[in-house]
């Protein structure tokens, strides 16, 4: 009698913990439809990040918190005796920053030329965050055609610094970064 209910105690413990898990991982940050095309002129990059906005990291950006989404893309050239050679090193920062008093969001994007992106909407301003669309890689002209190439790619919250050791506080809202994703292809 005693086997079994401890038996049962076991399985409810271990649904438990796998149900309780389950939200854990759904949080996970990840890249995800990731596409290369080009222009008549450039190699074409296109991607978005999802799961960056962790309720803790949305609750500390509407109370006025800034965050940095920081992305890092090679080109590399695939050799088969030899290292490949990188051909394009590109690092990416997207700046999301909310003014409490005018009710908006600003969002800065280092590949876009111009003036920051400023919205009312938390919708529109994480969709600024993480979507990059047609971020020109390479020039087609220093690509050999018929050879292998590698497009590598991930994300990462900055780690920023923030006044009178907050960011002991806080650390755990900006540690996160996805795992890196791989593209081959032949120009």
């Amino acid at each position: 009698m005693v086997s079994i209910t401890s038996r049962k105690l076991c399985a409810i413990f271990f649904c438990i913990f796998f149900l309780l898990q389950y939200p854990v991982f759904a949080q996970e940050a990840r890249l995800t439809r990731i596409t290369v095309s080009n222009t008549r002129d450039d190699l074409l990059l296109y991607f978005t990040l999802r799961g960056a906005f962790t309720e803790k990291l949305q609750e500390a950006i509407l109370s006025g918190v800034p965050a940095t989404f920081s992305f890092y893309i090679t080109l590399d050239s695939v050799r088969s005796l030899w290292f490949d050679k990188e051909m394009a090193d590109i690092e990416l920062t997207h700046t999301i920053k909310y003014d409490n008093l005018k009710k908006e969001f600003t969002i800065k994007r280092s590949w876009k030329e111009g003036d920051p992106v400023v919205t009312r909407s938390f919708e529109k301003a994480q969709r600024y965050m993480t979507e990059i669309d047609s971020l020109a890689i390479y020039p087609l002209s220093g690509l050999e055609k018929g050879r292998q190439y590698q497009i590598k790619a991930m994300a990462e919250v900055s780690k920023i610094t923030l006044p009178l050791y907050l960011h002991y506080v806080l650390f755990s809202l900006w540690d996160f970064e996805t795992d890196w994703y791989t593209i081959d292809f032949i120009y």
